[in-house]
């Protein structure tokens, strides 16, 4: 499917992800609308800090990804969704599961009802490595077994799963992509790699953390997005499970170490219980295989672990962009 002319729905906009996602489509030219979480305050995320001649050229729809009304409403006239919109932090989903259920299942079935309904040309919904646990071998691929080690990976799996079943039981043309972790600029405080940026920008000389031990494959936020672009223009994506990752592992630690390097500090950093994932939930390794996306569209990173956080670090450290974080805060 070629998305030129073609009118994108992306939900989750006004986030992290979905922010670059819209910025990134809209300077190749692309018909964006974008389903932002309707608020009192008529906030748009990160979509507010968008010069004026971006704004005016994305068609933005406030809503609720959990009231089907307004998500059909939104569906309508568009050939192509990108879902991102979901409740993502892992820590909140140990107290306040049913949200989760409520916005990362229940949303994402309004979504593929809606493209159902409405004659939708393709529909990417947005995963997780966090579906894998840890690995029970590497690197990981897409067979690799699910297991729900927090409420939250539980709930994509069933978002997952969900979204198979329209494409087994009605053919809808589903694309379901896994990034690995991923990190850059306008990322939330409750991530690691935004948390170090911001303490060390703003003084710190002591970092409380979690566990400094499990692996990760890191991801830049572009090359996600790029990813996405690709499995979206990819008809042989259709019907697959597909995971967007660097195929590199480094450790937390060793990731907080290359982020003192770069910021030129003699940080320390100091294991806090209350950021300790509850044991049998910790994951403890994700190294993500890429060979499927490669085969299929041709995918690679443009961005290696140092220049990925050379590149994080210029965007936080810029004080118009730090002082919209609560860098002494724990954020949940």
């Amino acid at each position: 499917m070629d998305l030129t002319n073609q009118k994108i729905l992306i939900t989750g906009a006004d986030g992290f992800i979905g922010s670059h996602l819209v910025e990134g489509l809209l300077d190749k030219g692309y018909q964006i609308r974008a389903f932002v979480f309707y608020n009192s305050f008529n906030n748009w995320g990160w979509l507010d800090t968008f010069p004026k001649e971006k704004l005016d050229k994305i068609d933005v729809f406030a809503g609720d990804i959990r009231d089907p009304n307004g998500v059909r409403k939104a569906m309508q006239g568009m050939d192509m969704v990108f879902h991102l919109a979901a409740l993502i932090g892992i820590p909140f989903s140990y107290h306040s599961p049913d949200s989760y259920v409520d916005t990362n299942i229940k949303g994402t079935l309004n979504v593929l009802q809606a493209a159902r309904d409405t004659g939708c040309k393709r529909v990417l919904i947005t995963s997780t490595s966090e579906v894998y646990g840890t690995a029970q071998y590497v690197p990981i691929d897409e067979q690799h077994p699910f297991q729900g080690q927090s409420p939250y990976s539980a709930s994509k799996i069933g978002a997952d799963a969900m979204a198979l079943s329209f494409y087994n039981a009605f053919n809808l043309p589903v694309v379901i992509a896994r990034p690995f972790n991923t990190y850059g600029p306008r990322q939330s405080a409750r991530a690691v790699i935004p948390t170090i940026i911001s303490q060390i920008s703003n003084g710190a000389k002591e970092i409380k953390l979690g566990d400094l031990s499990p692996t990760r494959d890191f991801n830049y936020v572009s090359d996600i997005c790029k990813g996405f672009e690709l499995l979206a223009n990819c008809d042989a994506a259709i019907g697959q499970e597909i995971n967007i990752s660097s195929n590199f592992e480094i450790s937390v630690h060793d990731t907080l170490k290359l982020i003192a390097e770069l910021m030129k500090s003699d940080v320390q950093f100091i294991e806090d219980k209350q950021r300790l994932r509850p044991k049998n939930s910790e994951v403890f390794r994700l190294w993500g295989d890429n060979s499927k996306i490669k085969q299929l569209t041709g995918f690679t990173p443009d961005y290696d672990i140092r220049k990925g956080l050379t590149e994080t670090i210029k965007w936080f450290v810029k004080p118009e962009n730090l002082k919209m974080y609560k860098s002494d805060i724990y954020n949940v």
